[in-house]
């Protein structure tokens, strides 16, 4: 195992953003607060079925496709229309979770370089961490929406290791998601999940390089 990357790259949905105010935009428009969950899933489940066929959308488009299908027989408080725009608006102005900023200040002041690897959009990631005061930390932010190819598809680390002028093997993937550290141990990464929850990591998807609570935790094991 690598314990000393050159690069740290980071997940951006759920990983650094607190995706869990999204539940109150559901509740707004008269639907389920737990369809937030859903309408997530229902997300990545889409944009992984293209990327296994060969295909790929933008995650915007994804996101409001998924909304529409969820939102589809529910009793809404407002039209279709306008409840997808309420909700959608929702995740654009998110914030990241507590221990983001000291627990990224921490492993920039240590010497990393810091990137981020999103399904979403750079401009998502842009704002998120621009409003969180910390965009200065990172190098560059990164999206699959430039590689042509999502995650957890080797394509993608590849891209953000090609970008970032070193080999994957030098770097490690951060992220909350086991789909994402398995995608990313496959293509040769090091890897750190964030169990924010504790929940079980799968026993089907490949074990990650390193375990943390939060990333105050990861920045203690890795400075």
């Amino acid at each position: 195992m690598n314990t000393s990357p050159s690069v740290i790259v980071f997940d951006v949905n759920e990983t650094l953003s607190d995706m869990s105010p999204m539940a109150q935009r559901f509740e707004d428009v008269g639907a389920p607060a737990q369809l937030a969950k859903l309408w997530f899933a229902t997300l990545l489940r889409d944009g992984f079925a293209l990327t296994a066929a060969g295909a790929s959308h933008p995650f915007a488009e994804l996101a409001v496709d998924a909304l529409r299908t969820v939102l589809y027989g529910v009793d809404l408080e407002r039209d279709t229309d306008a409840a997808v725009d309420h909700v959608i608006s929702g995740f654009t102005e998110l914030t990241v979770h507590p221990d983001v900023p000291d627990g990224i200040r921490t492993l920039r002041a240590s010497g990393q370089r810091l990137v981020t690897l999103t399904n979403g959009s750079t401009q998502v990631s842009e704002r998120l961490l621009t409003d969180a005061g910390i965009r200065g930390q990172f190098e560059a932010l990164l999206s699959v929406e430039d590689a042509g190819i999502w995650k957890p598809a080797r394509g993608a680390y590849e891209y953000a290791a090609r970008t970032c002028g070193t080999k994957p093997a030098d770097m490690v993937l951060v992220a909350v998601h086991p789909w994402d550290i398995d995608g990313a141990a496959r293509a040769g990464l090091t890897t750190a999940w964030i169990d924010r929850s504790g929940s079980p990591y799968p026993a089907s998807f490949t074990p990650p390089s390193l375990r943390a609570s939060d990333l105050t935790d990861l920045a203690a094991q890795l400075t």
